[in-house]
């Protein structure tokens, strides 16, 4: 019997090099599919820089450039709009239930700035009516959404409520709601809640 020769496995081929037009498609793929902020387009677009820039054994950082390029050309062009992100977002997270303070802190997860989260607040709150009640009203309804959303309070059976009551208020109190918000939340009707974020 003669035996078999071992082929020793064949070097892996490294990937094509980093190219302006490979990351604008890289973008473009991602901006298909997702909405994104700047910041999460350029984190994207630098993970994918890394990854490419291992397997050639190469510097990322010389790389800096072209990416800081495309989110550039993506920018003009309209694909992302940081401002328009963040109302979208907020949006989202308040029919959700998220109270203010979380919705700062997740927008900046983001890669949002200060200063658009701040103009994006105040877009909600003039929409709101502009007035500090708006602000007010704003917030509870995203109280009454996360109540709802969670089962807690008013949204509970009605055999459990009163036992549950102050896990119900802590729940609260960590999504970000104050206290008076929550026991007004957790102490009222499930049925006063006539107008919702999901509603409008």
């Amino acid at each position: 019997m003669i035996p078999r020769t071992v082929s020793s496995p064949r070097p892996a081929r490294p990937e094509p090099p980093v190219t302006a037009a490979w990351l604008e498609r890289v973008a473009l793929h991602y901006l298909d599919r997702y909405g994104a902020s700047s910041e999460m387009l350029r984190r994207v677009l630098t993970r994918r820089v890394e990854r490419r820039c291992r397997s050639r054994e190469e510097d990322p950082s010389a790389h800096d450039n072209v990416i800081a390029d495309t989110v550039a050309r993506a920018q003009a062009a309209g694909l992302i709009d940081d401002a328009r992100f963040a109302a979208s977002r907020l949006r989202g997270l308040r029919r959700r239930g998220t109270s203010t303070r979380q919705a700062q802190a997740r927008l900046a997860a983001k890669g949002i700035d200060a200063e658009t989260i701040a103009a994006t607040l105040a877009g909600e709150k003039e929409e709101a009516g502009g007035a500090e009640e708006g602000e007010a009203d704003t917030e509870e309804k995203a109280a009454r959404a996360y109540a709802r959303r969670r089962r807690l309070g008013p949204y509970r059976r009605p055999d459990t409520r009163e036992a549950n009551r102050e896990r119900d208020l802590a729940a609260l109190a960590r999504a970000g709601f104050s206290y008076r918000l929550a026991k007004d939340v957790i102490g009222g009707d499930a049925e006063s809640d006539a107008t919702s974020f999901d509603e409008e």
